[in-house]
């Protein structure tokens, strides 16, 4: 028979090669098991650690993954802050750069456009008008538009506009010092006097002299993507503020003292009430005006584009194509109602909290705990501590970013399940591998047990079960394995058998009463314990237990067929006698 089947495999060499490669798997998966056994949990769990440490200092591998969590659970999250009624975003969109090129020719349009805007709008008393338009040269062509303009602006005191920051590489080709621009302000005697910044400033004197002007620079992280935003730079000692802090300067809005923030969206690209430049501005014009009167009393007015063909689109976690102006209203909207996202830098409690989920894991390895017990802990831990920063974002305006140890606790199991799926045949503690290791003869005791399996109704988990709680009786070590009833032909007779072995040395009494004992112990357990995982009756279940003698080393295998053997022709006889 087994020539034949080699012949077989001689013929089918992809079937040949898969045989090799098992044989070659389960070879190296043995030699694993011997060289580290149990113990691979606890290096694993140590190596892990290192890492651990070295991407909380410097490595910051899991930086990403963080990046990545948040954006999920920013564009999935239930609770989503609405948008301030108050804040309106007048449109420079595609269809006002249609309407208006007609009179006043493709964009950019001559000032006094925005200066007549300015002035009727003004009319209405908004709160503020917030320009994300950097003026930063004057109109050659247009110089009489540039005035009025200038003008018109010198005549609010509610206006805001931008100013941009260049690269800092080019600081010492600038002669713009820190302390000429409007706003800013020294952090104390560190400020250097006469450094140099490279920043484009708006053109006319009227912003100029309003000193309401601060930085809309928006700072991508290293993937693209714009979570943050800027609340005021730190250069060479002076505090540069952003467009959003000089706003809240203004109005006493509350005032982030972090350099950044994380940023608490209101929702997707176009979520603020917006209206069309083009549409106000002829209405505004019109004798007979169609808009409320009061369309902008009280709100903060913010002028901008989500033109594609303007440039002004940032990829953010709810959109590749984020129009700027609306990050702009966003940070606005932080800011004035101070509920931007808070994100403790709790790099020590995250990391002490990474290393307890990891040992926790790798001691519940380590201890052999069954493998459905460790699913559900770690399945329940996953889900605790996802779901703490799931409703961190929705509950507070606090982010506890749980991402580090839920993604190195996840990189453990993975690991250490692949190991105990390879090696657990290997690290099985059977009788016939204790056999294995041990030279000369010993007395081995083999109890069956029979299952009526219909009336058990068992599947693999509760086998799993029933094995362990039989493993924990008595006192002696045993092994506990249960005969599966998917075999077909012959092994199908002994589907859902219990068979409990124990060995000792030949003369041992002491040891062979207790194993005695542990026989009668099992026998008087197993129908409670089967009662317990599934519903049977006292007859459902039959014991037989026989000893025999075990030869050790390469001779253990043969002894143990021989035992089983034994034992069941043995317990044939019995029942032939009983009847």
């Amino acid at each position: 028979m087994a020539s034949l089947r080699l012949s077989k495999l001689r013929m089918n060499p992809v079937a040949l090669f898969f045989y090799r490669l098992r044989r070659t798997l389960n070879a190296i998966y043995t030699l694993l098991a011997r060289k580290w056994g149990g113990s691979f949990y606890l290096y694993l769990a140590g190596l892990l650690t290192v890492f651990a440490i070295a991407d909380t200092t410097f490595l910051n591998v899991t930086a990403n993954l963080k990046q990545g969590a948040f954006d999920t659970m920013v564009r999935y999250r239930l609770t989503v802050p609405k948008p301030d009624k108050d804040i309106v975003i007048v449109d420079i969109n595609e269809a006002s750069l249609a309407a208006m090129a007609k009179e006043y020719g493709r964009w950019p349009w001559p000032r006094q456009v925005l200066g007549e805007f300015v002035e009727q709008i003004e009319k209405q008393r908004p709160q503020a008008v917030v320009f994300d338009i950097l003026f930063s040269d004057p109109d050659v062509f247009n110089a009489d538009s540039d005035a009025y303009f200038d003008a018109t602006i010198a005549a609010t005191d509610n206006t805001f506009f931008p100013m941009l920051r260049l690269d800092p590489a080019d600081d010492k080709l600038s002669q713009v010092k820190p302390g000429m621009i409007p706003g800013v302000v020294a952090l104390g005697s560190a400020a250097q006097a006469d450094a140099t910044v490279a920043v484009v400033l708006p053109y006319f004197n009227s912003i100029m002299q309003g000193g309401r002007i601060g930085l809309h620079n928006i700072y991508p992280e290293a993937d693209g993507i714009s979570r943050q935003y800027l609340v005021y730079r730190d250069d060479y000692g002076w505090k540069m503020p952003s467009l959003p802090l000089r706003i809240a300067q203004q109005f006493s809005f509350p005032q982030p003292v972090t350099p950044q923030v994380l940023l608490n969206w209101r929702g997707p690209p176009f979520t603020y009430h917006s209206v069309s430049f083009s549409d106000v501005f002829a209405d505004l014009g019109s004798k007979n005006k169609q808009r409320p009167a009061d369309e902008f009393t009280g709100k903060i007015v913010i002028i901008g584009s989500t033109a594609p063909s303007l440039f002004d689109i940032k990829a953010t976690p709810l959109s590749q194509l984020h129009p700027g102006v609306e990050i702009l209203a966003t940070a606005i909207d932080n800011f004035k109602h101070n509920d931007y996202l808070r994100f403790p830098d709790a790099r020590i409690i995250y990391f002490l909290l990474t290393l307890a989920f990891i040992w926790a894991t790798a001691w519940v390895f380590y201890r052999s705990v069954g493998r459905d017990k460790i699913d559900r802990l770690f399945g329940a831990s996953q889900f605790i501590l996802i779901g703490i920063s799931y409703a961190s974002i929705n509950l507070s305006t606090t982010y506890i970013d749980l991402t580090g140890p839920v993604t190195l606790g996840l990189a453990y199991f993975t690991i250490a399940r692949l190991y105990a799926l390879a090696t657990g045949k290997a690290l099985e503690n059977s009788a016939v591998q204790a056999a294995q290791k041990l030279a000369g003869e010993m007395r081995g005791v083999l109890l069956l047990i029979r299952i009526n399996s219909q009336a058990a109704a068992m599947n693999d988990k509760v086998r799993e079960k029933i094995r362990r709680e039989i493993a924990k009786t008595g006192s002696a070590v045993c092994s506990v394995e249960i005969i599966k009833g998917t075999q077909n032909g012959l092994w199908g007779l002994f589907e859902d058998t219990l068979a409990i072995s124990w060995m000792y040395p030949s003369g041992d009494e002491e040891a062979r009463q207790n194993i005695a004992r542990d026989v009668e112990a099992v026998e008087r357990a197993i129908v409670p314990v089967l009662r317990k995982h599934c519903a049977i009756l006292d007859n459902d279940v039959v014991c037989f237990s026989h000893e025999g003698m075990i030869v050790g080393g390469e001779q253990a295998r043969d002894s143990w067929r021989a035992l089983f053997a034994a034992t069941l022709l043995r317990w044939n006889e019995t029942d032939k006698g009983k009847s």
